[in-house]
């Protein structure tokens, strides 16, 4: 302890009272400390024991005495010894409290050491029950301790906080309108006991031991009772002591009740007598993060104080919401003279206030003059006014006296507010607290027990811890309307208002309410804040700051660092083909899911859509009605040469031949048909069977009458053997065969990897292609390769033949018809290849009518305008001429 430190500790044990020599505490025993002597009437030997009891009592007083007296002379002894070590003058005598005509001023210069005075409430209002209050209005400039003198001499000088002045005026309010209400504490009335703890934490401790200490004896060590019913404590703290201090009036077992700087709890709180009327200090530090989030500001810096857990903040909550790419820690010293409009449009978490009916015009009705137990008021109106009372010391230095008439709505925002601040709001709040415990107490079964047996209502006899129970489950609306309650580690539910401040060019200032923020919200609902009613700083123009090097990356592009720059500086890329980036600032694009592509902006994934070819759209409609179309036709000419099967031109071509490939090209018209539609596992096996054996079966046919033809001309000729192959037997020999082998082909494609239904994500960037997937390309082609020989064959053989002499131009009808043929299908593999999506299928289908309708038209088309215009062509005289 330092020397001042000591001096504020309690009285020498060999005192009666509480005096303040405590250089000379000597461990002992107090007189004290002794039972006073209890009567009980009608005992046997009652008054024998109390004389005894007396006279033992006596011995033990003068014995202290002989004591007290050996011990101060042995202090001298060694104090002289200590002051001749140490080169410094010394006056022999004893610092005697009790003894010293003059109290302890005597012992200044005789013990060396300045003795703390004793603080005199500096506020005082009796009552049946008592409310503590801890506040600080002024503080003190010491001189700086050091070990080479004693710590002596008056502070250097002071400062008046005015604007705490409504700490102390929102204590009185609420108790005297709890005294003035008559549903509330009937028969009790409300007292008040505060001290100034000047802004210190050895003098916060010494105004606690005051609150605590019986009679303002300073001995609270030597008898655990409370001061005049104390029954509350009202405390602000400050954060030097903010952990500590509740640990240590815990052992009292006194309501305490904090409206100063929050607590930083990272766990529960094990001290039952402690109540936090503010919300937790973890709560602010989450919100500026939140407003950090919020406004997007992304490179920031923190300038934190001294003691204000630093170290926790950085490691612990930093870490949940923010990434650190860079960091760099400097230190500052203080800044003695600060530009106030360096903080215009700064924002700030404030505790949570709300203006309470008639408070307003109870501080604009105060004045000095009618508040003579206000020792507060006087200091705060010389500071606040600049002026001095007539009484004062420091009336000589002012010019202007104060009338006590000023008017406090006149004084700045920041001397003194006219609105409830958040701890005078926290303070009506505790009072009323307390008072509501007090009050369900008394209404409980014990309670009235309580006040049936004790006189006076002495609630310190059976313990303000009584309290504990009923403050735990308060809950009540206060005259603003707002519900009161505490959560289970005894904090208070509140919320927390966000204040954009403005500073004014005179360096005074206010704050205006822009928003709040609910801590025991869910995290969606917690944080609400009004832009537009937000102030910025000229610096940005009255707009919201942007925090970073360059502009922002819009979506639709990347962050690119920049190499040798901060790590904050970066360059804007363009995200790739098929990526996109929803959001500001993104370090990567997101390639979109393969259902999906980007948009031209390459901001967000869009669905593709499902493309085949169907019979709802105009091509899928124009193509299947092609396939009908050329089908009936197809019918049409087999029901004309059914009809004139006995004339000479259908029966000079092997009917049987003709009557098939018709057939068959009936067949190829009906299987484009099957290409149409959304793909299933039927249609897609079905398609590549039909598709491959029908054709077969046509060009087999073309090829079985060309081959017929040839051979019918020379089994003409004198000697030829090959008459006997003339016949209907040579043309079915031909077709089985060659429709046998692709059946073969067919078969063992359907049998080893057959087609099947497929989704192509990639073919088309916008859609997805549905599709039948031919499993194995080289039995695709090879069905292809198969029904080309074919057709390369009959053109060839058709070919050499087309200048035989022959009925109606058979093999010219052939040549051209397979050349029509062979065309299409040679342009079908590079165009199969290129197109994309829907259009494969259609170019095969296009390719299938086409080349079927070549056969149909170039075959057919010129026999049967014979067969219905020109039927005199159609004769045996017209055949035999031609032959």
């Amino acid at each position: 302890m330092d020397g001042q430190g000591t001096q504020q500790g309690t009285g020498s044990p060999f005192s009666m009272e509480g005096g303040s020599c405590g250089t000379r505490a000597l461990y002992g025993v107090n007189p004290q400390v002794l039972p006073e002597p209890v009567l009980q009437g009608g005992v046997p030997g009652a008054a024998h024991f109390l004389k005894k009891q007396q006279a033992a009592q006596q011995l033990l007083k003068d014995q202290l005495a002989r004591a007290k007296e050996v011990y101060l002379r042995s202090a001298d002894a060694h104090r002289q010894r200590d002051y001749q070590q140490r080169g410094h003058p010394f006056k022999p005598g004893y610092c005697d409290c009790e003894r010293s005509p003059n109290g302890c001023k005597v012992g200044h210069a005789q013990c060396g050491t300045q003795h703390a005075q004793m603080i005199v409430p500096k506020y005082y209002q009796s009552g049946d029950f008592i409310y503590g209050g801890i506040v600080y209005q002024t503080a003190f400039y010491m001189n700086p301790y050091n070990f080479h003198k004693y710590p002596s001499g008056p502070p250097l000088g002071k400062i008046v906080v005015t604007e705490n002045y409504q700490h102390i005026l929102a204590l009185i309010f609420a108790v005297n309108e709890i005294n003035e209400n008559a549903q509330m504490l009937p028969n009790v009335t409300l007292g008040i006991n505060i001290y100034d703890s000047h802004l210190n934490a050895k003098w916060t401790y010494h105004a606690a031991m005051q609150l605590i200490s019986p009679n303002s004896k300073l001995l609270p060590n030597y008898k655990c009772i409370t001061q005049d019913n104390l029954f509350a404590i009202i405390e602000g703290l400050i954060s030097d002591i903010i952990h500590q201090f509740p640990i240590v009036m815990s052992l009292y077992k006194i309501p305490q009740l904090m409206y100063g700087s929050a607590r930083v709890e990272t766990g529960d709180s094990n001290l039952p007598s402690f109540y936090q009327m503010v919300p937790n200090g973890i709560y602010q530090y989450r919100g500026i993060l939140h407003l950090l989030l919020h406004f997007n500001w992304r490179w920031i810096g923190f300038f934190v104080a001294n003691g204000m857990n630093f170290d926790w903040f950085m490691q612990t909550l930093v870490p949940e919401f923010i990434l650190t790419v860079g960091m760099e820690l400097k230190f500052f010293t203080s800044k003695k003279n600060w530009d106030l409009q360096d903080f215009h449009g700064a924002i700030s978490f404030a505790v949570h206030a709300k203006e309470l009916k008639g408070f307003q015009q109870r501080i604009q009705d105060r004045k000095p003059s009618t508040v003579k137990e206000d020792g507060f008021i006087k200091e705060f109106w010389t500071h606040a006014f600049g002026c001095a009372f007539q009484d004062s010391d420091l009336g000589d230095e002012k010019e202007d006296i104060c009338t006590g008439n000023e008017k406090l709505e006149s004084l700045p925002e920041h001397v003194f507010p006219k609105r409830i601040t958040g701890h005078s709001y926290s303070i009506y709040n505790a009072v009323y607290t307390v008072a509501h415990a007090l009050q369900a107490m008394y209404s409980s079964a014990s309670g009235r027990k309580i006040v049936m047996k004790e006189e006076g209502r002495k609630l310190h006899n059976h313990g303000p811890w009584l309290l504990f129970h009923f403050m735990k489950s308060v809950s009540f609306n206060n005259s603003a309307g707002e519900r009161i309650f505490f959560a289970q580690n005894r904090e208070l539910v509140q919320e927390l208002d966000i204040i954009n401040w403005l500073i004014f060019p005179n360096q005074s200032f206010t704050g205006v309410k822009v928003g709040k923020m609910v801590p025991q919200s869910p995290p969606e609902e917690a944080f609400t804040i009004n832009e537009d009613a937000m102030v910025w700083h000229s610096w940005f123009n009255q707009a919201l700051p942007l925090s970073v090097c360059n502009a922002h990356c819009q979506p639709g592009s990347r962050k690119k660092r920049k190499e040798g720059k901060p790590f904050c500086c970066y360059d804007c890329i363009p995200c790739r083909k098929g990526s996109i980036s929803q959001h500001k600032d993104m370090a990567d694009c997101l390639k979109c899911p393969d259902d999906s592509y980007a948009n031209e902006d390459q901001k967000a994934c869009i669905p593709k859509i499902i493309s085949f070819l169907s019979y709802e759209e105009p091509l899928g409609i124009s193509l299947g009605t092609s396939a009908l179309s050329f089908s009936l036709a197809t019918v049409m000419t087999l029901g004309i040469f059914l009809k004139h099967h006995n004339t000479p031109i259908v029966k000079a071509n092997n009917q049987g031949l003709t009557y098939t490939l018709l057939i068959s090209l009936v067949l190829c018209f009906l299987c484009a048909l099957l290409f149409i539609g959304q793909p299933k596992k039927a249609m897609c096996f079905l398609q590549q069977i039909a598709f491959g054996i029908v054709f077969t079966l046509a060009v087999s046919c073309v090829l079985a009458k060309t081959i017929t033809v040839v051979l019918i001309f020379m089994a003409t000729q004198p000697g030829s053997r090959l008459k006997n192959w003339v016949g209907n037997s040579l043309a079915c020999s031909i077709v089985f065969s060659c429709s046998v082998l692709q059946v073969s082909i067919s078969l063992v494609w359907m049998a080893t990897s057959p087609p099947f239904p497929d989704a192509d994500l990639h073919l088309v960037p916008k859609a997805i292609v549905l599709k039948c997937n031919e499993s194995s390309p080289v039995l695709f082609y090879g069905v292809l390769s198969y029904m080309g020989f074919l057709a390369i064959a009959s053109f060839t053989v058709a070919f050499l033949a087309r200048k035989l002499p022959n009925s109606f131009n058979e093999t010219k009808l052939i040549t051209f018809s397979m050349l029509v043929f062979c065309s299409v299908w040679f342009t079908f593999v590079p165009t199969y290849l290129s197109a994309q999506g829907k259009y494969i299928v259609a170019m095969e289908i296009f390719c299938i009518l086409s080349s079927s309708a070549g056969l149909l038209g170039c075959l057919f088309f010129p026999k049967c305008y014979i067969i219905l215009l020109r039927p005199e062509l159609n004769t045996k005289q017209f055949l035999r001429r031609k032959q």
